[in-house]
């Protein structure tokens, strides 16, 4: 997926080799790893793969730094269009607040890529800035953290 230049045309515009790719691989594992959060390989219900989503920690030379955790989304060119980023980070969302507790998230995307824009506002981010991430603008949206709902259990 990653060597497709439709797929990285708003994502460094540069198809990545075989060797990237399994960098990429070994990159998403450790953040598992080092962070008990990361990527996610997302397949459709007949497990035809689709593409990536989740939460991470890049730790990007950007100015200035982006301190909270990034919400990523990247699908194949057959899954664009259908949904599938919507549902899936709304899911990678709520397992990551589950799991870590609410806070502060944060996304990165290149100024043209409308389809992501609107992904990134029907999660509750909202653009704070503009930057240049590698000689490039960027724009970079926050999303809030989303306090947690009390409990209508009685004791």
């Amino acid at each position: 997926m990653w060597g497709n230049p439709d797929v990285v045309r708003f994502i460094g515009g540069q198809p990545a080799t075989r060797e990237a790719s399994w960098s990429r691989t070994l990159r998403y594992i450790g953040h598992w790893t080092a962070f008990g959060y990361g990527m996610w390989a997302v397949r459709d219900h007949e497990n035809r793969f689709c593409g990536d989503v989740g939460i991470c920690d890049f730790q990007r030379d950007i100015d200035p730094p982006i301190n909270a955790p990034e919400a990523g989304w990247v699908l194949a060119p057959w899954a664009q269009g259908r949904g599938f980023a919507t549902e899936a980070l709304t899911a990678a969302i709520k397992w990551f607040e589950d799991a870590r507790g609410p806070g502060e998230l944060a996304c990165m995307i290149d100024p043209p890529n409308a389809p992501s824009i609107r992904v990134a506002a029907k999660q509750g981010f909202v653009e704070t800035r503009r930057t240049l991430y590698h000689g490039e603008e960027v724009l970079v949206f926050s999303r809030p953290s989303t306090p947690r709902r009390a409990s209508r259990a009685t004791i």
